[in-house]
């Protein structure tokens, strides 16, 4: 019999038999101490918010890995309890941009099923359309070009404006570009939108929050945000975001605040330093 035939594929365990398993293969009263993955549970705050360490035999949330197949107790905000791995929980968020999101009770009162003579309706298998077309507003320049698109969103928040007239109050550098052309489509677009473009240093600058529900820039939108500045590195740019909210960095030359102040925007003016040299960005100084 081949070793795939009599592999068994391991069910998520009760918390208290998960921890028992993990004592006994390491051979310690402790297997994972308090603290081991706090910096990998940080990228999901709300997920903190959520874990009661009271309801899973006092093991805290930084002493699970996030990956493990273990079925967890958690709470919402509203008061729902419900049962859940922490894979399950980090790939909750969906398309939903509200708090429902993060709880499956909450979620299914925000979206009841249709019923039919008091029957819910089985949903049926919508037929897989066929692949969006790329976007052909977006222009024909090399790829690394900045320019104004006809696409891009309106920014995202007064703390966004203000950040992007702090800076240009700092730097004399070209102000108004909205897009950079990319080489392979992001989405439906050959073209990426940073909240802030300083194109003669080929620098965006991204603001990253949790928005109002804790979903935005976490989990599966994280991931997306990875994919947006692997694009423009490939086209020769360089990203730095601010990261507020207890958001962490995912690039080299994140700044992490809880607002931007003159403090932070010195920081930021020194990290661009760090990208193109002294020299070059002091040249742009007011």
């Amino acid at each position: 019999m081949s070793v795939a035939a009599t592999t068994v594929s391991r069910m998520p365990e009760r918390i208290q038999d998960w921890w028992a398993r993990r004592q006994f293969s390491r051979g310690t009263e402790v297997p994972y101490p308090v603290g081991t993955y706090r910096e990998a549970w940080a990228h999901y705050p709300v997920l903190v918010k959520q874990y009661r360490p009271e309801f899973n035999d006092g093991i805290t949330l930084t002493q699970i890995p996030p990956a493990a197949d273990v079925l967890l107790l958690w709470q919402c905000e509203v008061g729902h309890y419900f049962v859940a791995t922490p894979t399950e929980q980090r790939e909750r968020p969906g398309r939903e941009r509200r708090r429902s999101s993060w709880c499956p009770e909450c979620l299914a009162m925000a979206k009841p099923k249709p019923v039919q003579a008091g029957v819910p309706v089985a949903s049926k298998a919508k037929p897989r359309k066929p692949a969006p077309a790329i976007c052909h507003k977006t222009p024909q320049l090399p790829a690394g070009e900045a320019f104004v698109s006809e696409c891009a969103p309106k920014p995202a928040s007064a703390v966004e404006e203000q950040l992007r007239a702090d800076l240009f109050e700092r730097l004399a550098l070209t102000q108004g570009y909205t897009a950079v052309k990319v080489s392979r489509p992001f989405f439906q677009h050959l073209e990426v939108w940073p909240d802030i473009l300083l194109p003669e240093l080929r620098v965006a600058i991204e603001y990253d929050s949790t928005g109002r529900h804790g979903l935005e820039h976490v989990g599966k939108r994280e991931e997306t945000d990875r994919r947006k500045d692997r694009a423009l590195r490939a086209a020769g740019w360089e990203v730095v975001r601010i990261r507020t909210g207890k958001l962490q960095p995912i690039g080299p030359y994140d700044l992490q605040m809880s607002s931007v102040t003159e403090r932070g925007l010195t920081r930021l003016v020194d990290v661009l330093r760090d990208i193109r040299g002294p020299l070059m960005v002091d040249a742009y100084l007011r």
